[in-house]
């Protein structure tokens, strides 16, 4: 940083308190003007006793009661689900990263997690299984705490003094927002130290890089480099948030390479090239290396099938164990027993079970079913019967056991006869159930054992050939190889499926109709199973080409973008970029025993920081009009300082921010957190260069006591909202009054009504897990859900004069939220499922039916709701009303466990109206990841 314009040849004390000899000549090679070594290892021990302190300080800070609340708390439904499917090996798949996810595993398999707690619910409770909750909520923590030594040595290192130095430390201590997400099991702490890592090495570098060739390719200026290369590898390997971090440090090295291009003097091309390849190998091979290392990991520890394997295609299933199948023939001809395989949507299996429609034909059930079951078993028959010795046709679906093989080629006429139920695939000018569009006709099953079937059971093969791999599978069917469609011959229409999932008649199994101007991709079929006797031993065999490690890298990495750009449904905590800085809205995370958890940052931390984002970019615009003016503002070395060193933390702070306009999936105000950071850092270095650089007749630095008595009298600020809201960050008892007291703006959707009015009744009122919950009404006829735990019941004292009555109401409401009328559900039933959604609302009313808006009840107001909505991060959405699409999103998948139990315990009933069949004959639900 600049000094106090010393005299040419002059020692004078930097920041860190080291000698160096300076010049106010401007440097002929391509050293920067004003720049200091500010070596972070050679720190007076005066600097290294306060970082001391402060670490210690936000180790209490950040540990404090981590052990509340002792039950799930919003994404750890998620993150802690899958540190249990790690330890049990089960394959899931998210569309964040592994390395946080196996960094917390680490920390519960330590401390003896055994991988059988589910973290299925919000509110669910911890300590009566044993979890380890603690130790993997620390592993976060811990990170939490690592920000705050990380910052302090990043702005020493970009030459600010001790005190702006420990004025960031403070700011990100006192942040409540910080200090909320670092305290539970999820990932966004992790990404900020790693964040907080990678721009720790890399200021430390481009100061390295900023003091020329003497500085050039020595040790310090190598550990720096490849320290930023591991940074950006372990951000990016948290979450995809970390690509942003790569354009910051990208966009920075850009302009380095620039620099060294302009000096003709002291930079040959031979050594610019050694610039280049050194960051090259440095800042992409490394961090590449790095993240894909981590999916190696990753798939050691997923070897065995989980429900998350239905993303994935079916050769990267078959890599893991139980899904591997054995060599099978190649040959389809008339006759074979084959299973036939979806080809777009994560390779269900054509399935059929003795149930039936509801409406439409009222006939057998077709679905897509994700899971190997004899009811995926289909014989494949001539649309003739075959001719005996003496010329008469041989009876049977078995005929064709007793004849020469016939192959199945391009163009023959098949029917499909389900081989456990007796009736073959069938299709007719009848609309589907769900889809009820015109293109589409309803797939059904239909005939009995020993019927000759009718014409609706013809379908006619037609071969993809640009999609069939080899030249015989483009001619006749070849398991596995030959890619093809099955087009009904009657109405013209394609065997067809899409990511539409029946209602609970149809088990949730995806829907197969026959689509008259279908997709291609949903269009395409092929056999995996292939059983005949004449295929014997010695048969060709094919299988499964194995994909590879790279195989099954690239294939994860485009699922995962495709199901993250798909989660564009809103939430009820969602929010939008412009709302961010201004910290207009949080997010609830946890709500019980009138405490709650929800995340809002330190109005005072959040907003100056904003403010010192606009105030560079005032000075920007300011100074870019002078420069048109002919004014040489930039001749003066600290406005030239002060426009790069604050320029890049703004940088940062923009690569972080903007991008997330351009994204129409869901957002919250948690990811706003990366870009904090760096307005928090840029924050204490415009207050630096304004109390410690800047001269003229205004200038304070040669008095610090001013400036130190600001940071001091800011922090104190901090630190009073900090203690003013922490009840929202630990989870703390919490009155009525002291929450709306500090509740500034409605959209601050805190229920303040959700704390008791006292304190003292905290040490009165039972934990409410220990009351029966009330029961409520299903929503509509047939639905199965059952009514979750209510987390809010608690016992109600009577008031005087007041009437509180439990009333209980039922709605109906579309996707958009809009309700429905008795005859629209009554058109809707069937058709599709309610999913039911229990809320407690309060009223109360005085003696004349009066509305009364604050009384002390003890009771909790309707936008409490017990417990903050799941946050998916990776659910599947809605899809029975959606337009039709490629398919490739979001798979139907269960476990094959769930879906037999389920099979078993319901039966069919006398009308036909559709249950799961007995034996293994249908049914699957989806579990969400």
């Amino acid at each position: 940083m600049a000094p106090r314009s010393p005299s040419k040849g002059q020692l004078y004390r930097t920041p860190n308190g080291t000698a160096k000899a300076t010049t106010t000549e401007k440097p002929k090679d391509y050293s920067s003007h004003g720049v200091t070594d500010n070596d972070i290892f050679m720190l007076p021990t005066s600097d290294f006793q306060l970082l001391g302190v402060l670490t210690a300080i936000a180790a209490v800070i950040r540990l404090f009661r981590i052990y509340q609340p002792s039950s799930v708390v919003f994404d750890e439904v998620h993150f802690g689900g899958f540190a249990s499917k790690y330890i049990k090996g089960k394959f899931f798949m998210d569309v964040h990263p592994p390395l946080a996810k196996l960094l917390i595993t680490l920390a519960g398999w330590l401390a003896g997690f055994d991988g059988e707690f589910d973290f299925k619910d919000i509110g669910k409770d911890y300590l009566e299984p044993g979890v380890p909750y603690v130790a993997m909520r620390l592993l976060p923590a811990v990170l939490g705490v690592m920000t705050v030594p990380m910052i302090f040595l990043t702005l020493k290192a970009t030459g600010c003094r001790t005190m702006t130095a420990a004025l960031g430390a403070g700011m990100l201590i006192f942040e409540n927002g910080l200090l909320t997400q670092s305290r539970l099991i999820l990932l966004d702490s992790p990404l900020i130290a790693l964040t907080a890592f990678t721009a720790l090495a890399w200021t430390c570098f481009t100061n390295q890089h900023e003091q020329g060739p003497s500085k050039a390719f020595d040790a310090s200026w190598w550990f720096w480099l490849v320290a930023s290369g591991l940074g950006l590898g372990a951000t990016v390997s948290v979450k995809w948030v970390g690509l942003f971090t790569i354009a910051w440090v990208g966009s920075l090295t850009i302009v380095q390479l620039w620099v060294l291009l302009g000096d003709t003097t002291t930079v040959t091309p031979r050594l610019w090239f050694k610039h280049l390849l050194a960051r090259f190998f440095c800042l992409i091979v490394i961090p590449l290396t790095f993240y894909v290392a981590l999916f190696g990991i990753h798939f050691i520890c997923l070897v065995n099938p989980g429900d998350g394997d239905g993303f994935m295609s079916s050769e990267f299933q078959a890599t893991l164990n139980s899904k591997a199948m054995q060599d099978v023939p190649v040959d389809v001809i008339m006759g074979s027993r084959v299973s036939i395989r979806h080809h777009n949507t994560h390779g269900g299996y054509l399935h059929s079970h003795n149930s039936m429609y509801p409406t439409g034909s009222k006939q057998q059930q077709i679905t897509l079913y994700p899971h190997k079951d004899e009811n995926n078993a289909w014989l494949l028959e001539n649309q003739t019967q075959p001719l005996g010795i003496d010329g008469e046709e041989i009876k049977g679906v078995k005929a064709w056991d007793e004849t020469e093989p016939v192959p199945v080629k391009d163009g023959s006429i098949l029917r499909l006869y389900h081989v456990i139920t007796d009736r073959r695939l069938h299709s007719h000018d009848v609309r589907p159930p769900v889809s009820e569009a015109d293109w589409q006709n309803e797939v059904s099953a239909y005939g009995y054992e020993g019927f000759e079937g009718d014409a609706n059971d013809l379908f006619r093969v037609e071969i993809i050939k640009s999609m069939s791999d080899g030249a015989l599978a483009k001619q006749q069917v070849r398991t596995i190889e030959t890619k093809f469609k099955l087009v009904h011959i009657m109405t013209g229409c394609s065997l067809f499926s899409h990511k539409v999932k029946l209602p609970d008649w149809g088990f949730e199994q995806q829907e197969v109709t026959c689509a008259k101007q279908g997709t291609l991709p949903n269009s395409i079929w092929y056999v995996e199973q292939n059983e005949h006797p004449h295929l014997g031993a010695n048969a060709e065999k094919v299988n499964y080409k194995h994909p590879g490690f790279f195989g099954k890298f690239w294939e994860l990495q485009k699922v995962m973008w495709t199901t993250n750009a798909g989660l564009v449904e809103s939430h009820a905590w969602d929010s939008r970029p412009p709302s961010w800085p201004i910290l207009r809205r949080g997010i609830n995370f946890w709500g019980k025993d009138h405490r709650q958890i929800y995340l809002i940052g330190n109005p005072i931390i959040w907003w100056t920081s904003t403010i010192a984002i606009g105030v560079y970019f005032v000075f920007k615009g300011l100074s870019v009009l002078r420069w048109q003016r002919g004014f040489r503002d930039y001749e003066n070395v600290n406005f030239k300082r002060f426009d790069y060193e604050i320029g890049t933390s703004v940088l940062g702070w923009a690569f972080h921010y903007l991008p997330f306009f351009l994204m129409a999936r869901q957002l919250f105000l948690h990811h706003y957190f990366p870009a904090l950071y760096f307005a928090i850092i840029t924050t204490c270095q415009v207050y630096d260069f304004a109390t410690n650089r800047v001269g003229g007749s205004f200038s304070i630095k040669d008095t610090p006591a001013i400036g130190r008595t600001g940071i001091v009298l800011f922090l104190a600020v901090s630190v009073v909202a900090f203690t003013l809201y922490a009840p929202l960050a630990y989870g703390n008892p919490w009155t009525k009054e002291a929450c709306r007291s500090v509740k500034l703006f409605d959209t601050w959707d805190f229920d303040c009504n959700a704390f008791h009015t006292d304190l003292e009744q905290y040490d009165m009122v039972q934990p409410s897990s220990n009351i029966q919950p009330t029961e409520a009404p299903n929503a509509a006829a047939g639905d199965q859900n059952k009514m979750p735990p209510q987390q809010m019941v608690t016992p109600q004292a009577p008031v005087d004069g007041v009437d509180v009555k439990r009333e209980e109401k039922i709605e109906y409401r579309d996707q958009d939220g809009n309700i429905l009328n008795e005859e629209q559900v009554k058109q809707l039933e069937g058709k599709v499922s309610f999913n039911t959604r229990y809320e407690t609302r309060t009223r109360i009313l005085d003696g004349k039916g009066k509305e009364i808006d604050d009384v002390s009840t003890g009771e909790h107001s309707a936008d409490f709701a017990g417990t903050a909505p799941e946050h998916p991060a990776d659910h599947e959405p809605e899809t029975a009303a959606e337009p039709e699409d490629d398919g490739r999103e979001y798979p139907a998948t269960a476990s094959p466990e769930d879906d037999v139990n389920k099979e078993r315990s319901v039966k069919k009933n006398d009308q036909g109206k559709p249950k799961p069949a007995s034996e293994k004959k249908a049914a699957t639900k989806k579990d969400e990841l």
